[in-house]
């Protein structure tokens, strides 16, 4: 299993660089951010950074959207990255969600979703594609290389995973989400004449690695209040009783409003109706050896990747235990 960290890009932003520096010394492959511009700074200007002060590390984007820039922009900066340091950007994608709201506007239909999936691809990777209803080439490429990954939790996105992602990111360690979804991904994905294993699984949830769990659980509590950001979508489109697993559904029964000002973070008010169990499966609280053993239940299910949401009160201390107890034991 390898592992990858997630941080927001908030300033300074030398911070986020130094955190993803010893992230890859002590053992993670991947270095992750938020994509909303107006909530943080902008992550491509920190990926040439990052990229310059590490080895092997690969960044990208959880995620990015089809709207906040145009196709040729995002494939652009990808493929810039890209011929400047080796290969070593991921694109991470989904509809969109803080980065399209805190401006107005609503996240993007899967429809365009897949069609951008497509054009940042074959543009970042030195193909002409049809753009804007004409042929667009990005001339100076060479042997780039692109892999999109998308996010998603409902059935139609989890099928266009399937038909047409190279990775899955899927943002919830619960193990009875990640079966359903994985299993709903491979499926569409055999059914379109792809290799099921060929799709590279990254689970993403928050991590706190310690011993005072209510401390760890209202540390953690946001990533419930950010994920039923989604679900409520769901239910908005398929209904209680619908599709989607209850496991994902229920918890939001008690959810009001949510004010993007707090997204993602420790503390966040629009997240008290997240109960603790919904935490407790969620993410990932308690010692090393309890962060060891639900990892090890994802890797039975397919998941190739976890990547560490890190935003809480103890980054260093769990990045450390991370590099020292948990990335041994998977490995």
């Amino acid at each position: 299993m390898d592992f990858g960290v997630v941080l927001q890009t908030d300033p300074p932003a030398s911070d986020v660089v130094r955190l993803m520096v010893e992230a890859e010394q002590r053992g993670f492959s991947h270095g992750w951010t938020f994509d909303s511009c107006v909530l943080w700074q902008e992550p491509f200007v920190i990926y040439s950074q990052i990229l310059a002060q590490t080895r092997s590390l690969v960044v990208g984007p959880m995620v990015t959207n089809p709207s906040t820039r145009d196709w040729s922009v995002t494939a652009s900066l990808f493929a810039t990255l890209n011929d400047m340091f080796g290969n070593r950007t991921v694109c991470g994608i989904g509809r969109g969600d803080s980065a399209r709201r805190v401006i107005g506007q609503r996240p993007a239909s899967l429809a365009v979703l897949r069609e951008s999936m497509h054009v940042i691809r074959e543009l970042a990777e030195g193909r002409e594609v049809e753009h804007h209803g004409g042929p667009v080439r990005i001339p100076w490429v060479r042997d780039g290389r692109l892999e999109v990954w998308m996010a998603a939790y409902g059935p139609k996105a989890l099928k266009m995973v399937g038909e047409h992602a190279d990775g899955f990111i899927l943002q919830t360690a619960d193990p009875a989400i990640a079966e359903w979804t994985i299993g709903a991904v491979r499926e569409a994905a055999g059914a379109a004449g792809r290799d099921p294993g060929g799709i590279t699984v990254c689970v993403a949830a928050p991590a706190y690695v310690g011993d005072d769990l209510p401390h760890q659980r209202d540390q953690l509590r946001w990533f419930g209040g950010m994920v039923g950001n989604h679900v409520a979508d769901l239910v908005a489109r398929y209904g209680e009783s619908g599709p989607v697993p209850k496991e994902l559904t229920e918890y939001i029964r008690g959810r009001e409003s949510y004010d993007y000002a707090h997204h993602g973070k420790a503390g966040n008010p629009s997240t008290d109706f997240v109960p603790d169990d919904i935490v407790d499966r969620f993410c990932l609280v308690g010692p090393a050896s309890a962060h060891v053993e639900r990892l090890r239940q994802l890797k039975e299910l397919g998941v190739d990747q976890f990547a560490v949401y890190l935003m809480h009160d103890e980054r260093e201390k769990t990045l450390a235990a991370y590099g020292d107890e948990v990335i041994p034991a998977l490995r």
